[in-house]
């Protein structure tokens, strides 16, 4: 069986990276936790909204690493004389990434009843239009 790639497409033409970020995407692996939603908020803008009940801002860190938006949050133990007869909640690490196109800037983060909202903007593509001239050839 042949691996459909981009080069595949003759017409295409500098697509490479785009075919490293979709394979490195895949590779990422989130698992299920913590649950997010994504939505579109304008036609140039998202927002990413995380639920992290339990955490504080001081756990949490929000990094852009190689065009990826990495969100990261490790919770303290409490103290140790705390004895619990049922551990339900767990205090786990977690990290969650979004491999971002291009032009994508992100905006401000707010923590708000245990949600965790990160506001991404998108930059207007200009049109273009390039006239190339042809010379003569000898």
């Amino acid at each position: 069986m042949t691996k459909l790639t981009l080069a595949s497409y003759p017409h295409m033409l500098g697509f490479e990276q785009l075919e490293r970020v979709l394979e490195r995407t895949a590779k990422a692996g989130n698992e299920g936790y913590p649950p997010f939603n994504i939505e579109q908020t304008s036609d140039y803008s998202y927002r990413i909204t995380l639920a992290v009940a339990g955490f504080a801002e001081e756990d949490l860190s929000i990094t852009v690493e190689d065009r990826q938006l990495v969100i990261r949050g490790r919770q303290t133990d409490g103290p140790d004389d705390r004895v619990f007869l049922h551990r339900g909640i767990a205090a786990r690490q977690f990290q969650r990434s979004f491999v971002l196109a291009d032009g994508v800037e992100i905006g401000e983060a707010l923590m708000e009843n245990g949600l965790l909202h990160v506001d991404l903007s998108r930059s207007k593509p200009e049109k273009v239009v390039q006239t190339i001239k042809i010379r003569k050839g000898e």
